[in-house]
């Protein structure tokens, strides 16, 4: 018969919430491989074809006009409210602290640093690389938009390519990234990318983005995540640096306090040798230390554990004495026995 408890909610929660014994070593790290290369190499065509279509002001240019012409947000204004929450999943804020807070956890139960790391590897890339088109192609959102049918480039704006659309695919999409098996990477994949082609469309919905800027935006977000294996060498020796200087500076955060070295003179504490008598607790009264004298109600001799007891086999019956057990087990008895069937 089995006697495992019953384990509710609760308790499997704070199960998975303790801490791994060591650094589980079946863990798959991405690695630049030719699929991955190719990929890589047609989005960034893709990336260029989109900028060059929007410099010539071809049909790209034309459609986001007449999306902005549509106005969507006026076309179906009852999902206004919930669009205007929606797209807060590619702001960068929120979505950085969120995943920050359950990468933080998975770093501190696998005792490793690599998901924080990676996800700060992702957020610099972006912040570098998306802020650099944006600033340097200055185009204007449809809200600002100065001259019908131009492409609004070179002026003061930085929205193209979309920061909303490119964060949501890096910040939701690192979580696929650093999924510890192939089936839960496609389904996280899988979930990003819908989450991300959500709030593209929404910034579309809202009129605060043009759709060339969200399709440049998918793809400048996937550049970065496709590039991130080629930084796993790097995120592994700064890893090794900071793990390093806290085993030096604070050894307690990783769970291993060193023992303490052996002092001059005799110990302060005596390990007892084993085997020895000085290998059996010694107990002592409560009150021995105020009187300075043993008690008299306490065996000076040593305390014996039940192992150390010779075993001792109880004589006669173990029922108590009956005054009247002779009466009744003469009244139980017939006199003369009973003739017939």
């Amino acid at each position: 018969m089995r006697t495992e408890p019953n384990l509710t909610r609760l308790d499997r929660l704070f199960a998975r919430l303790d801490r791994e014994p060591e650094r589980p070593a079946g863990l798959e790290v991405p690695r630049m491989s030719p699929h991955r290369i190719v990929l890589f190499g047609s989005t960034l065509v893709f990336y260029l074809l989109i900028v060059v279509a929007v410099i010539n002001t071809s049909w790209l240019v034309r459609l986001d006009w007449q999306l902005m012409f549509f106005r969507p947000y006026q076309q179906w204004p009852e999902v206004h409210a919930f669009i205007d929450y929606y797209v807060v999943l590619g702001q960068r804020g929120p979505t950085a602290v969120m995943v920050a807070a359950w990468l933080g956890w998975r770093s501190w139960r696998q005792h490793t640093l690599r998901p924080l790391l990676m996800l700060g590897t992702s957020l610099l890339l972006l912040n570098v690389t998306v802020g650099a088109a944006k600033l340097s192609m200055g185009r204007e959102g449809p809200h600002y938009a100065t001259s019908i049918g131009s492409n609004e480039m070179w002026l003061t704006g930085d929205i193209f390519p979309s920061g909303h659309t490119a964060n949501a695919v890096v910040t939701w999409g690192i979580l696929a990234y650093l999924a510890s098996t192939a089936r839960t990477r496609r389904h996280l994949s899988a979930l990003s990318a819908v989450v991300s082609l959500g709030v593209g469309l929404s910034t579309v919905y809202l009129g605060t983005h043009w759709l060339s800027d969200v399709l440049l935006g998918w793809a400048a977000g996937l550049l970065i995540l496709l590039a991130l294996p080629w930084f796993e060498p790097l995120v592994t020796r700064v890893e090794a640096w900071i793990l390093a200087k806290l085993d030096r500076y604070l050894p307690g955060l990783r769970g291993r306090i060193p023992a303490p070295a052996p002092a001059d003179g005799p110990p302060l504490f005596p390990q007892p040798v084993p085997g020895t008598e000085d290998d059996v607790p010694v107990r002592e009264p409560v009150g021995a230390a105020r009187s300075g004298r043993t008690p008299t109600h306490f065996s000076t001799q040593r305390y014996t554990v039940r192992s150390e007891r010779s075993p001792v086999t109880p004589t006669g019956s173990r029922r108590p004495a009956h005054g009247d057990s002779a009466t009744r087990t003469a009244r139980s008895t017939p006199a003369h026995p009973v003739a017939g069937g």
